[in-house]
């Protein structure tokens, strides 16, 4: 029977060896770190991270938060690179290679290229004696005294060391920058935030046929039916210029049939709610949200500039895209 206890040893040692890996990280943040952060700064092309094996994994990774965060990024496998890849390096681009021991065959091959278009080369690697980081314009240090994996063969406190160091890069960069929520948003359109900052009423609001609207003097029973065809619990109103009038919910009608108005004959105009909450086509779907919560409702009307509604947005219409 497995010792469950003993399990549990086993993977606290692992977090604990990577906890003490990463730590040690912080006396590396130095001139070379600098220079590695001003030389990405300069970069008029993209910056080309590249690595082999569990270094490439985390290349890749090292290349998505960059792109992410304003430093246009992307992974090149150095395999590749030596048949035909290079040709994705351009003389206004950056190398920024992984690898631990530094002596990586397939990253080694490239720098002759790298060199030849006089292209700037920045190397994260566990040996500041190596290979790679002798050919470097810097070098950044992620060596780690000792692996989590007992036997010390496996990748693990060294490529979460060179992760966590392009991390730094790549935040020391976003600071830099003055990248904003706004500008990682437009990195991220699919994510809540990229929604939150980005997606706008215009896009998910009830608009010409599917948008519940009825004539001020239209009789209830005509707003009724539109309410219930709709399914927005409420309809805009017009006038006889086309312009909003107001708008018709169903708890307005709720309370004229309280009041023993009869649907038949009462007309819309004589009950419904003057002056409602109105949006602009062009508000950002996370204001329209907050409008409906501070004011208890759960639908606004989007009018243009001359006050004629061009539709309706719901609450469930935001939910639906994550906004909350």
């Amino acid at each position: 029977m497995q010792d469950l206890n003993k399990i549990q040893e086993l993977a606290k040692a692992v977090i604990e060896t990577e906890a003490e890996m990463v730590a040690a990280l912080v006396h590396r943040i130095d001139e070379n770190f600098a220079k590695a952060c001003s030389m990405l700064l300069d970069c008029k092309g993209k910056v080309v991270v590249m690595g082999m094996g569990k270094s490439g994994h985390i290349g890749k990774k090292m290349a998505a938060t960059f792109a992410s965060t304003g430093t246009p990024a992307f992974f090149i496998h150095p395999g590749e690179a030596k048949h035909g890849d290079c040709g994705m390096i351009t003389a206004d681009d950056i190398v920024v290679a992984l690898s631990n021991s530094g002596e990586t065959e397939e990253v080694i091959s490239i720098i002759p290229f790298i060199k030849l278009l006089n292209i700037p080369l920045i190397s994260l690697t566990g040996n500041k004696d190596s290979a790679l980081a002798k050919a470097s314009n810097t070098h950044i240090d992620v060596s780690v005294s000792k692996e989590a994996c007992p036997l010390g063969l496996a990748p693990t406190a060294s490529t979460t060391a060179a992760l966590a160091m392009g991390d730094a890069l790549a935040i020391s960069l976003l600071q830099t920058r003055g990248f904003t929520e706004k500008d990682f948003a437009r990195s991220h359109p699919g994510g809540s935030l990229g929604k939150r900052l980005l997606l706008r009423v215009e896009e998910i609001m009830h608009k010409n046929k599917c948008m519940p609207l009825v004539n001020a003097d239209a009789f209830l029973k005509t707003a009724l039916v539109e309410i219930t065809e709709k399914k927005l619990g409420m309809t805009a109103v017009i006038n006889k210029n086309q312009k909003l009038a107001g708008v018709f919910t169903d708890g307005d009608l709720r309370r004229a049939l309280d009041t023993n108005k009869d649907i038949n004959i009462t007309k819309v105009q004589d009950v419904m709610t003057e002056k409602p909450k109105i949006i602009k086509p062009d508000t950002l779907a996370e204001e329209a949200l907050n409008i409906m919560e501070q004011n208890h409702i759960t639908s606004l009307i989007v009018a243009n500039e001359d006050n004629s509604p061009v539709g309706v947005v719901h609450l469930h219409d935001i939910i639906r895209q994550g906004i909350m």
